[in-house]
């Protein structure tokens, strides 16, 4: 069914409905690439003569995001002055202006999470970026930093088969080079992939470490995803088939050791602010199509 020329004519009358139309996919699909995963926080403040070191790095990595999915550097220092050290990385399938979107969101979310404080690391859904005064932090690349597994539960239909098969493609996937690697096996989404400048080698042990991880401690969950300090592992199952576009995430949060963990909470609050929106929206479509409507019919009746 195509739009009718009444319709058309409707939407073109209200430029604004028609600007609603148009912004909500792009809207839903930022939401969802910007939704908090978890955050870490230092418990030291940031002292004053950092702030404008700290504000220098974030400039930099979010120019490099125009045209990298990974970076990092170390700014300030020379003199023996501040030097703060940073970097992101995007998710592999990000195109890079969604890789832009996202890394812009990782300093608000900072700020408004942990404040000015001396490191944090921000995960969001489609990348994430992390800061630390004096350099990057002292801590091993499979060190558990967190993971969800989801609350329901596979039954029966092979699942657990499936899912060894999904998740064995990944870790041989993972060591063929690349760094990030998806696949899709008899309704079984997985996804891995490992900090950017990391070895072959080194890369394709972490990634088996959180295979191993989600294996053990998510067990039958439908979904599940581990993060570690260097590479992350998701995995969602689908028993009627994966949905274009993949999928991933659980529904069930967990902290683990020194990071402070919200992100699940905040992620739901996003959805519900989005899916909020996009329900307004679809109302104030409604309710301007129902009165045009009554006053063609008033039209009719004098």
């Amino acid at each position: 069914m195509g739009i009718s020329k009444t319709h058309l004519s409707f939407l073109t009358s209200h430029p604004l409905l028609l600007l609603l139309l148009l912004l909500l996919p792009h809207l839903a699909i930022s939401a969802d690439l910007t939704t908090l995963i978890y955050k870490g926080c230092s418990g030291q403040p940031l002292p004053d003569s950092y702030k404008p070191t700290l504000a220098s790095l974030f400039d930099s990595l979010l120019t490099q995001s125009s045209s990298a999915h990974f970076y990092k550097t170390t700014t300030g220092g020379g003199g023996g002055g501040a030097a703060v050290f940073g970097l992101f990385q995007c998710r592999g399938d990000l195109t890079t202006a969604d890789c832009r979107t996202c890394v812009s969101r990782i300093q608000d979310t900072s700020d408004r999470l942990c404040g000015r404080v001396a490191a944090a690391r921000i995960q969001l859904a489609g990348c994430y970026g992390l800061y630390a005064v004096g350099g990057p932090p002292a801590v091993s690349g499979t060190a558990m930093l967190f993971k969800t597994c989801s609350t329901n539960q596979a039954v029966g239909g092979g699942f657990e088969e499936r899912r060894d098969t999904a998740f064995s493609m990944v870790q041989a996937g993972m060591g063929g080079g690349g760094g990030f690697y998806v696949t899709t096996y008899e309704s079984v989404y997985a996804m891995g992939q490992c900090e950017g400048d990391l070895s072959v080698s080194d890369c394709g042990e972490c990634v088996t470490e959180a295979v191993q991880r989600a294996e053990v401690e998510c067990g039958s969950a439908v979904a599940g995803q581990v993060y570690l300090e260097r590479c992350y592992f998701s995995y969602s199952y689908y028993p009627n088939g994966v949905p274009s576009g993949g999928g991933g995430g659980g529904s069930h949060g967990m902290c683990c050791l020194c990071f402070q963990w919200s992100g699940q909470q905040t992620g739901k609050t996003v959805a519900i602010v989005v899916g909020g929106a996009a329900g307004l929206g679809f109302l104030v479509i409604c309710l301007l199509f129902i009165r045009s409507l009554w006053q063609k019919r008033d039209g009719k009746s004098k």
